[in-house]
């Protein structure tokens, strides 16, 4: 299938360097992922001061279980310690997407439309950052939540964080 992640950003202190570093982390370990048989759903990399974090998301049809997450993380380790693309000290995630499944792609977006999401930008659009509401779809390049009464068109690249709310029917 191949899913090819639009990465968000967690730390606008290093901007470029976080995202570059995204790209060439999704770059290097995504065909890893696949090749195992996964989806790479999408990753994440937040650098806190001394704590790094590399989370990669995986999926697959019927589900991910800890055996999964055991056997990616295994190869996705050894892959990162003969390439070395982090340079600091830092802890490997392997997770499934779950049922607060994060969102990172405009595909992704669209496929889930009609559930309701959570959504953070990375600075205030109309006054807010936070957006909490139905998932209507995507246009063009602009992902389009209906919040109340009002629809909002947030661009893809202005989203920070987010996950779909569960339902618990």
């Amino acid at each position: 299938m191949g899913v090819t992640p639009i990465f968000y950003l967690h730390s606008m202190h290093e901007g470029v360097q976080v995202s570059s570093k995204l790209e060439q982390l999704q770059a290097l370990l995504a065909p890893v992922v696949e090749a195992l048989g996964y989806q790479c759903w999408g990753l994440e990399y937040i650098s806190q001061g001394r704590h790094t974090l590399l989370r990669v998301y995986i999926d697959k049809e019927g589900g991910i279980g800890v055996e999964d997450c055991e056997v990616v993380s295994r190869q996705v380790s050894g892959v990162l310690d003969v390439e070395d693309p982090i340079s600091v000290e830092y802890t490997l995630e392997v997770s499934s997407p779950g049922m607060d499944r994060p969102l990172f792609t405009l595909e992704q977006f669209a496929a889930h439309a009609g559930e309701q999401v959570k959504i953070r930008l990375r600075s205030p659009y109309e006054g807010r950052r936070n957006f909490q509401g139905l998932l209507r779809g995507v246009e063009e390049q602009d992902v389009v939540v209906q919040v109340d009464n009002h629809e909002f068109l947030l661009p893809i690249d202005s989203i920070d964080k987010a996950n779909i709310i569960p339902r618990f029917d």
